[in-house]
This record gives structure tokens, sequence and C-alpha cells, in this order.
């Protein structure tokens, strides 16, 4: 087996690959160029944030109490404010760049500092301003954004109550228009419709998006926004008919001072509506540019997508940390004299540790790749490149579909990466625990995943009920075959029939056929298709019936629309994947990255092989090499490892883990030396077993 442990450690940017491949081996990764295409569209904004977070002053300082915690934090926001980081997506005329893409791009890049700083900035400029300059007018930009930017007036986003998490519809707090007054009146009826959870609302909150039901003239017109000051700027009090209390210690992110608010019949004036898509006029008339109080609803809340978005790549990137860190590790740690009586395996020789991490290594991949596409939707979107109704229901499908995988193969990942490293995983001083503790919380927050993958579920069917109009393939699933002729094949049995034939009993022309990209397209997109068009079948003319039976329908079938919706998700990632191959222009990078493409989509498969084996997508003969064909692909990448996760491009001031730090090097081979050492003196003490084998040789009567 190839020994890593001898290769000079070297930086992680750097021209030429340091493949550890055997001399004059081939293919060979080109880490710059990989690095280049990972960095993306906004690679230089990537870069500028990189170097931020690179620096001790917005580093996580492990051990502090949350209040410790929450201080820094707040400390450190500031510092992104001297540092010009904050500023990307707000309007010129203020001082910024108009760059929604790029100012998520440097954003999502923080959570290598510290998840908490990460948040809390989302929370600051990402929800709070992005509110108030989405949602709001030029006369509210003017009056508030300037100080939202530069952090004189800290603020929250205050949406989700105690009793509607995800179900922001059904929010209780009122915002009732008072003519007499020209104010509105914003108010929490009851114990459950207290704000929760809600980013510096705890201590640091000085004004608030306050989403609440508009009421005027008797009519509730649904949920909008309004502008709140919640606290005197001087004493940092509450101000009258304001109050809440602090969420205290979490599991994670505990340099947010996340707590509850409640308005006890609060007045604003009639302006803080934050009215570009609803008004309510001097004399309470509403008015609104979009009529369907359901369009509208949804308008408002996709124009807050960029939360999701951030998810997503934050997550990604924490897995490109875990990953470095225990390849790096598992390069070099040693476990077990298997193959010689002298030297220790390498922990990434083992098949088992390859498993673990490299298929984790190519969903981190395919994710990445989908993550650019996302930023690259919601860009085109908010500066008004491709700006249709259409386009921004395709950005929120696909942000709903993106952002719950990542998160949790986030949460997967560092997971596994710290078992893979043994107790030196479970240290605090490798990051993997404390990682994963602050990205807890990123499954449930911006959208519960299961919630998200739900709405992804009822978009694939209203365009199944649209009978497969053309679609784009970004955002939608491809749909291959007919259900009419599929069903009658799969029925029959033919499909494996003649599947077996074309093998011939050959495992290695089953293998050949899997590792076909069409092949891996056809199965992934098939089973989307199948799921869909099932349960399409299944709720046909449901709509029809009253409510409470077609609720019960849906309730019947919602297990099987959200495990389509994760497929579907999953197809979204692999063809992301294959996409940015063709933009690989290194035949040997090509190579390495096309067989880490077919470790994804093959993982996928294996994943799901009861699925294609019940629904005769796949016969018993070629089921049986997809593990195989999987086991064969990890000896493939396993010299290709290290640069894989060096053109992530974090250096050690990004991993901050000893254990990347090529130390174990210096401990194995300082070990090594001293049992070579010890063999070569002749001085050794004799092994108990290799005595008794040769007593034993020597009691055996001579042969005759």
């Amino acid at each position: 087996m190839t020994d890593v442990v001898d290769r000079p450690a070297s930086p992680p940017n750097r021209p030429a690959s340091r493949s550890n491949a055997p001399a004059g081996a081939s293919p060979a990764v080109d880490v710059a160029a990989l690095g280049e295409q990972l960095l993306g569209k906004w690679a230089d904004i990537r870069r500028h944030s990189r170097e931020l977070s690179g620096r001790p002053e917005l580093h996580k300082t492990e051990g502090l109490t949350h209040t410790e915690h929450r201080r820094r934090t707040f400390g450190q926001l500031k510092y992104l404010v001297e540092n010009n980081a904050v500023h990307r997506a707000f309007p010129a005329a203020l001082g910024g760049s108009d760059d929604h893409g790029g100012n998520i791009a440097g954003f999502e890049e923080l959570v290598t500092a510290d998840p908490s700083l990460q948040i809390k900035a989302g929370v600051q400029w990402g929800l709070f301003g992005s509110a108030v300059m989405h949602l709001g007018t030029e006369e509210h930009h003017t009056k508030w954004l300037p100080g939202i930017m530069n952090l004189d007036i800290p603020g929250c986003f205050a949406m989700t109550e105690t009793g509607h998490g995800s179900d922001v519809a059904s929010i209780a707090t009122t915002a009732t228009f008072d003519p007499a007054t020209q104010e509105f009146v914003v108010h929490t009826p009851f114990r459950a419709a207290w704000k929760d959870y809600i980013g510096n609302a705890a201590i640091d909150g000085l004004g608030a998006v306050v989403f609440a039901q508009l009421v005027t003239k008797g009519v509730n017109h649904g949920v909008h926004a309004f502008y709140v000051d919640l606290r005197d700027p001087e004493t940092k009090e509450f101000l009258p008919g304001i109050g809440g209390e602090d969420d205290g210690v979490k599991g994670g992110l505990n340099g947010i001072d996340n707590g509850r608010l409640h308005f006890s019949n609060v007045r604003i004036p009639r302006t803080n509506l934050l009215n570009r898509y609803g008004n309510v006029d001097a004399d309470g008339t509403y008015s609104s540019p979009i009529a369907s109080p359901g369009r509208r609803f949804f308008t408002m809340l996709g124009t807050l997508v960029q939360g999701r978005v951030s998810l997503d790549g934050a997550a990604v990137a924490a897995s490109k940390l875990a990953l470095k860190t225990a390849i790096q590790y598992a390069s070099e740690r040693r476990q077990f004299n298997a193959s010689s009586h002298t030297d220790e395996e390498v922990l990434l020789d083992y098949q088992r540790h390859q498993r673990r991490l490299f298929t984790r290594l190519a969903t981190t991949y395919a994710a990445g790749f989908a993550h650019e596409q996302l930023l690259q939707k919601f860009d085109d979107v908010f500066s008004g490149a491709h700006d249709t109704d259409e386009d921004r229901q395709d950005l929120e499908t696909l942000a709903a579909a993106l952002k719950p995988l990542s998160t949790w193969h986030a949460l997967d990942t560092l997971q596994e990466c710290r078992e893979a490293c043994g107790g030196a995983g479970f240290l605090i001083e490798n990051r993997f625990a404390s990682l994963r503790a602050d990205l807890d919380v990123y499954v449930t927050f911006e959208g519960d995943n299961t919630v998200l993958l739900q709405l992804v579920a009822k978009r694939l069917l209203a365009d199944y009920a649209k009978e497969f109009r053309k679609v784009d393939v970004g955002v939608l699933a491809r749909y291959v075959v007919s259900q009419a002729a599929g069903a009658a094949v799969h029925r029959t049995g033919l499909r494996q029939v003649a599947q077996f034939v074309a093998d011939t009993g050959s495992v290695q022309k089953a293998a050949i056929v899997l590792r076909d990209e069409d092949t891996q397209r056809l199965l992934l997109t098939d089973r989307v298709q199948t799921m869909v068009s099932d349960a399409g079948a299944a709720l046909k003319g449901s709509n029809k019936l009253p409510q409470q039976q077609a609720a019960a329908a849906f309730n019947q079938h919602q297990h099987e629309l959200i495990e389509a919706a994760q497929a579907h998700a999953e197809l979204l990632q692999w063809e992301a994947f294959t996409e940015a191959l063709a933009n690989v222009k290194d035949p040997g990078t090509k190579r390495v990255l096309t067989w880490l493409r077919d470790l994804f989509g093959l993982s996928l498969i294996e994943k799901n092989l009861s699925w294609y084996l019940m629904n005769g997508r796949l016969s018993m003969q070629r089921a049986r090499t997809v593990g195989d064909y999987i086991n064969r692909l990890l000896v493939k990448i396993r010299p290709h490892a290290l640069d894989l996760v060096d053109a992530f491009g974090y250096g050690q001031e990004h991993l901050r883990a000893t254990i990347a730090t090529g130390a174990e090097k210096i401990r194995q081979d300082e070990a090594r030396a001293y049992v070579r050492s010890q063999r070569a003196s002749g001085d050794a003490p004799v092994d108990e077993k290799v005595l008794l084998a040769r007593k034993s040789r020597e009691a055996k009567p001579p042969r005759r």
C-alpha cells in the first residue's frame, strides 16, 4: 500500500499537485486549478472573507461562558464593519455594492472562524437588514439602513413564535391600524404568540422587523413586516409595552443572544409598515400590487430566501473543514500491523476508513457544485437579471431542496470524521465536537428540513399535474420515461430479464454499465419520476375533496412525498457535479473527479438498492456489482485524497485542529524509528509469541 507518511508537508494553496501516487503514476490532480474552480464565480470575495476568517480576532475561543462568548461575538461584528465586510448586498447609493451573490459567498465563509459569528452577522445584515431593504421602500432605506450597516442599530428578525415555527402564515401577533392616531398597534394576544428564538433579542437588539397579522377596517390582510424600536439606545432597557426573556444557554451557537419578545399594545407610526408589497393609507384603506393574498405572502417570504442559501453554503464549508482534518490525520495515523511485522497500517489504507470518508468527500463536492448553482440563481433573481415569478419560485424550490441535504450532511460528516479520528476527534481542540454542536440547529432554522422538503414535494406534484410540460432541469426533476410504458415493463419483469441477458453473467460488464454517466442519470431520475408519479396518481382528485379528507389523503402519503423530494435534491446535486466536470480542463483532474462523481452516484444507488430491486430497475446480477464497483473506486481515489481536500483551500488558520498540523506524522515517524533502531541494535527483547513458536519447532521430532 502507498505510504503517504513520508511525503513532505505542503501548504494547501500550491501551484502543483501533491498526489501521493507513486512517481510517474497517472492521473494527477491539478490542485491549484481545481481549487480555483471550487472558489466559483465570487472567488475574490471568498478569498477576502477567508483571509478575514483566518485572523485570530474572529476565531472562536473555546471554553468561554455564554455571556463572554456573546460579548466577544458582538465585538467581532464591529470588526467586520471596520473591515468593509458587510456592505456588499446593500444599495450603492448608501455605500453598498448591490452584489447579492458575492455577499452570500463572503458571509458563508465566516463559519470557519466561528459559526456564532456567521449566524449573528446573518441576523444583523442578512435577516434584519435584508428585511428592511427588500420589504421596505426608499424612505425606509434612507432612515434605517445606514445605522443597520454600521451597527449603530443592532436588530432582530422577529418572525418565529413559540406556538408557530415553520407555519408563519398562522402567527398570532397582530398589528391593528388606528386611523385616529395614524398608528399600528402591535400586540401579542397570548403566551404562545411570543416571538421566540430571536437572535439579538436577549441583549443587543435596539430594533426589530416584527412579522404580524395586518388588520385594518376589520379585515385581516395576512402577515406583513413592521419596523419596531425595542430598546432605549442609552439605557438598553425595553421601551414601554415591550418585554422579553433570555433563551439562555443552548446546545451550540452560544455567541448569539437568542431571546423572546412580546408586545402589549405597542404603538408605532403608520409609516413603520414595510410597505413594498402592501400599504395602508391614512384612512385605513389597504392596497397591494399583488392581488392574491397567498401569492403576496409567498412573495414577501421569498425575498428572505438568502438565509437558506447562506446556510447551504456554510454547511458545505463546515463539511470541507471536517474532511480536510480527518483525511489529513488518516493519512498519517497508523494502527495495527496487518501486513507487516514492523510497520503499522496507515488508517486511510483501510477500505472501511475509505468508505466512511471518501463517500462523504464525494457528497461534499456534489453539494458544493450544487450550492454554486443555487448562488448563481439567487444572484440572478436579486440582481434583476432573471427575476420573473417563475424564477423566484424556482429559487425557492432549489433552496428548499438543497439546504436540507447539505445541513444534514454536515452533521453526518462532522460525526463520522469525529469517530474516524478516535479519541483525538473528541477533543475540543480538534473542533469536530464544537462545530457539530454549533451546526446542529442549522437543520431546523431558516426552515425545518422536513418541512422544506415537503414544499419541494408539493412543487413536484404541481409539475406532475401539468403533464410534464418542459421544465428547467436545474430546478425540477428530469422525467425520462412515460409512466405507462415504464409500469408495463416493470410489472412484467422484462427490464430485469433484458438487463440480465445484456450482462451475460459478466460482473465486469455490469460494472461498466453502472459507471456510465447516462445509466446513473437514468437510475437516479427514474426513481424521482416514479415516486412522484405514484404519489400523484394516489392523490389524484384529492384537491376536490373536503378540506379534512384532502388533508388526510396528503398525510397518508407524506413520507413517500418527502422521500421523493430528497431523491430529487440528490439528483440536482448529481447533475451539478456532472455539469461541473464539463468545465474541468486538466485531463488528470477530470478523470479523478469523474471517479468521485461516480462514487457519489453509485453511493446513492447503493443506499436505495432495495427500491431499485423491488421496482425492477436493477437485476440481482447488476445490483451485486454496485458495492464491488464502489470499492474499486475507493482504491482509485485513494492516491488523490489529499489533493482533493487540499483543493478546498483552507489553511491551518481555518482548520485550527492539532491533528491536522502534521504532529501525528512526527509521532509516528518517531515510533517507527525507535522500533527500527531496537531491531538493528540486537538488544530488543524477544516477543513471547516468537519464542513459543521457536520452541514449538524445536520440540517437533525430525523427519525421517
